[in-house]
């Protein structure tokens, strides 16, 4: 039977995605990303020369800055500055500008939901727009389990707060004819199955876990194909958008 949700969605639909790309001019990238009324605004500076004590001096550094909408950031935005700087250090080529740093700046304009994985996705946008060499594309999702055991894929604020775990899954995309040409160069470390992030949260059994993976990578493609529209060069139209 298909369980029909709040606002009328699918389990496996997501909301309305949208992307624009050099949104602020004084960054040396940027991009926002929406899904539905979750929506980020991640800004690039960088390479900067030097790195931070404790960083690889051999390698680029990644730095990751956290803003929330309104108040002080807390231990939920730490945790999502460590999650979102460990997955772009793995897409990134780090080798090629070592002993410089790299701001990303995540600005949290609203959360309706699913709000890591809709920064992952506009810190990716970022990177490219920034000429940042990656090893591929990246994107993510949120894939939430009910009490009774039904998995939805990107929960809004109020599904949120009635699902008992979550699962935030980073999928690696090959395609790399969007990126930097020197990108292409280097091969990347190896992904275990097919994933480059997964934490989850809450109380979810193995097979909870293993529906999740199974409809993340699903719908990946649809955000994949998504992303890389919105990274090919730019045409009259600044933004797009797809329901």
């Amino acid at each position: 039977m298909e369980i029909e949700r709040p606002d009328g969605r699918s389990p496996n639909q997501l909301r309305p995605l949208a992307c624009s790309r050099s949104v602020l001019h004084r960054a040396h990238g940027s991009a926002s990303w929406a899904q539905g009324d979750t929506k980020v605004v991640a800004a690039i500076y960088g390479p900067k020369s030097g790195t931070r004590k404790n960083e690889n001096p051999e390698k680029a550094s990644i730095e990751v800055v956290w803003k929330p909408k309104t108040g002080q950031i807390g231990k939920a935005e730490r945790e999502y500055e460590m999650i979102l700087k460990r997955t772009l250090e793995s897409i990134c080529i780090r080798s090629i500008y070592p002993n410089t740093t790299t701001s990303v700046i995540v600005q949290v304009i609203h959360d309706d939901g699913a709000l890591l994985p809709c920064a992952i996705n506009a810190a990716c946008a970022a990177l490219v727009d920034a000429g940042i060499p990656l090893r591929h594309l990246a994107v993510a999702i949120c894939c939430s389990v009910a009490d009774d055991g039904y998995i939805f894929l990107d929960p809004n604020k109020q599904e949120e707060e009635k699902m008992k775990a979550f699962s935030y899954l980073v999928f690696p995309n090959s395609n790399v004819s969007v990126l930097p040409e020197r990108s292409s160069q280097e091969g990347g470390e190896p992904t275990a199955h097919g994933i480059i992030t997964s934490v989850t949260h809450g109380a979810m059994s193995v097979d909870d876990y293993l529906h999740c993976l199974e409809r993340g990578r699903a719908v990946s493609a649809r955000l994949s194909e998504f992303l890389r529209k919105n990274l090919e060069p730019k045409s009259s139209s600044e933004s797009s958008r797809a329901g």
